[in-house]
């Protein structure tokens, strides 16, 4: 390896400089995970070279086995971490170490809380990696070069984490990555053979790769003029801990392997590790994180199923092995029945991975339903998480829509809390008798539900109402039209049925008949606004309330929508009266067509603002409502 060349200094993204000085401070007490992350890269970077000498054997040069060294100098204080995988160019080079290559960055670090413990467990989400470095070295040199590429393509990187880097072009006759730490003061702890191996061990035994260190040899004692040598010799297990039968694993491998795989700091909640035999024979390792990634809600972020073929490692998010609404699960699948050349386009129409992925989603949503049957406390934590992302299942997965309807979380009027705990299960075991349907309140927030003039007959007849309050509900509610033969129902949308008796209707007809007068008054003083105004069984407080049609999506979406620039389809709501209340009766009274035209626009974009709609002149609305209010006052 000869001397660098072509030195250029180059300044780091602000993002970088953030996270290694919040990453140095907030990590420092789990310090060996640098040697977890950087062996776990070096793994993948030997696992990129595998996958791409299927079709170019060349890759490999002269240098077969692939492996993973690491080795330790006291006198120069540095460790290196090296291996004989895949490799960077110059340009890689940059892309991957000189910038944070991830989509969210800035909104990543805006989340930093400025408490150490709870900042180490948002970077251990975000992933650390390459950078982790930090941690134990004040200086850092990278020597890589491309598998296939000339040895004078290769390239030194050297960086004291402050700001700026230096890199150079550099001649490097073997492929691969060689990373050396200049450790800080007072870590000499780690030039120690034992302590490397030790971590080596405990962090990364499941690393599929053999992970080797020098051992002195010392020569047999009635050996004369023999020196001792020196030999490699691995210290992890080197074989694929999937590939392993479940009784030999422990459950901490199983952790430790989550954190390789998933690049996160904290252990799941719970993994499910399979083999399938016939036809297709599979093998996955599934896991549930308990903590949702920063990225959770990027559409373009790339992490989830990592994809082998005969223990080949072939593809990152193999999206196609697993729904968007799963998108969070985290492990590996290794198939044998695939061809290794497999391409993106071959896994589009496959049936394999068809079957594959049936039978991975079937063991995420079992050992969702386990969870939340035997730890409900367990699985709350885990709805906090990732409630949100799983009610996107029923629009996504009809085949099991059923099993998804299960695991879904509410919040009722039954609890009044925000917290999202109600099954639908126990929604149905509190059912009154006679009651045929689920009702729910769709709103912009928790308390515009909770507080809706629509829940008021509800609440007098003691019916329980899901309060929906999360964007994806509108959604949600759409696709999963019923469960366990129950109709999910809007309170604010269609005719309302709460199996009234004769009496109750009679007298809602008889209202309906005195009013009449007032309802084609109101009709008339709001037709640009309404399709209709009807008297209602509904309220017992309010004097008004919106109603939309059953195909109508919820007001506050509409506004949503509207705001993001969308066109919608220009529909009218239905105004519900309740002819008992006081301002309506005044409204009845009122011989003024000007002041009943104001009374009724007011009571309509009343009604509009409680089920979260936007008024078309909000000036308007308040200038009328104080007039009124000068009215009432002389």
């Amino acid at each position: 390896m000869s001397t660098a060349a072509n030195t250029e200094t180059r300044g780091f993204e602000t993002e970088v400089n953030q996270l290694l000085d919040l990453m140095i401070h907030s990590l420092y007490s789990n310090k060996e995970i640098f040697l977890r992350e950087l062996i776990s890269n070096a793994s993948d970077a030997c696992d990129r070279l595998r996958f791409s000498a299927i079709s170019d054997g060349s890759l490999y040069e002269e240098d077969i086995e692939l492996k993973i060294k690491v080795s330790y100098d006291k006198e120069q204080r540095t460790i290196t971490i090296s291996d004989n995988g895949i490799g960077m160019t110059r340009e890689e080079v940059i892309d991957h170490i000189g910038t944070i290559a991830k989509s969210g960055t800035r909104s990543f670090l805006d989340s930093i809380t400025g408490d150490e413990k709870k900042d180490a467990k948002l970077i251990g989400q975000f992933g650390v990696g390459f950078y982790s470095s930090f941690i134990v070295a004040d200086e850092v040199t990278l020597r890589t070069r491309k598998a296939g590429e000339p040895a004078d393509k290769g390239v030194e990187w050297v960086s004291k984490g402050k700001g700026e880097y230096k890199i150079a072009s550099l001649d490097k006759s073997s492929r691969g990555t060689e990373i050396t730490l200049h450790l800080r003061e007072g870590e000499d702890e780690l030039l120690n053979d034992w302590k490397l191996r030790s971590i080596i061990t405990s962090y990364s035994d499941h690393i599929d790769f053999p992970v080797v260190m020098d051992k002195k040899i010392e020569p047999d004692a009635d050996a004369e003029n023999e020196e001792a040598s020196i030999e490699e010799e691995t210290v992890n297990q080197a074989s694929a801990l999937w590939t392993r039968a479940r009784s030999e694993i422990k459950d901490d491998e199983y952790k430790e392997f989550y954190k390789h795989v998933a690049h996160d700091f904290e252990d799941p909640i719970d993994w499910s590790h399979n083999r399938v035999e016939g036809t297709n024979e599979y093998t996955s390792l599934l896991y549930i994180p308990a903590r949702a990634p920063y990225d959770l809600y990027d559409r373009e972020s790339h992490s989830g199923i990592k994809l082998y073929v005969q223990r080949v490692f072939i593809m990152e998010d193999a999206e196609k092995l697993m729904p968007r609404y799963l998108r969070f699960v985290r492990g590996v699948i290794d198939s044998n029945n695939l061809p290794l050349n497999v391409s993106r386009e071959i896994l589009q129409g496959s049936k394999v991975i068809d079957s594959i992925r049936s039978g991975s989603v079937k063991k995420v949503l079992s050992m969702l339903e386990k969870i939340a049957k035997n730890d409900p406390e367990k699985y709350q934590k885990f709805w906090r998480e990732f409630g949100k992302v799983i009610k996107e299942g029923p629009a996504e997965d009809f085949a099991n829509r059923e099993k998804i309807g299960k695991l879904l979380r509410f919040a009722t009027t039954h609890t009044g809390d925000e917290e999202q705990s109600v099954s639908l299960d126990d929604y149905i075991g509190r059912m009154q008798e006679g009651q045929d349907k689920i009702y729910y309140i769709a709103a912009d927030s928790h308390a515009a539900a909770k507080n809706s003039p629509h829940l008021e007959i509800f609440r007098k007849k003691g019916i329980e109402v899901l309060l929906l309050s999360d964007r994806v509900d509108e959604w949600l509610t759409s696709h999963l039209m019923e469960y366990e033969g129950k109709k999910l129902q809007s309170v604010a949308k269609g005719e309302l049925d709460l199996g009234a008796d004769e009496e109750s209707e009679k007298e809602l007809e008889e209202k309906a008949k005195s009013a009449g007068k007032l309802l084609k008054r109101m009709k008339k003083a709001l037709q640009d606004k309404v399709e209709d105004v009807r008297v209602t069984n509904r309220l017992t407080d309010s004097p008004a309330c919106i109603v939309l049609n059953e195909q109508d999506m919820a007001m506050h979406m509409q506004r949503l929508l509207k705001e993001a620039g969308h066109d919608l389809p220009s529909s009218k709501p239905i105004l519900e009266i309740n002819p008992d209340h006081p301002i309506v009766k005044k409204l009845d009274a009122e011989k003024s067509k000007t002041k009943f035209a104001d009374w009724s626009d007011i009571l309509f974009d009343q009604a509009l603002l409680a089920e979260g709609g936007q008024l078309d002149d909000p000036a308007g609305f308040v200038a009328k409502l104080n007039q009124m209010l000068v009215t009432i006052a002389r």
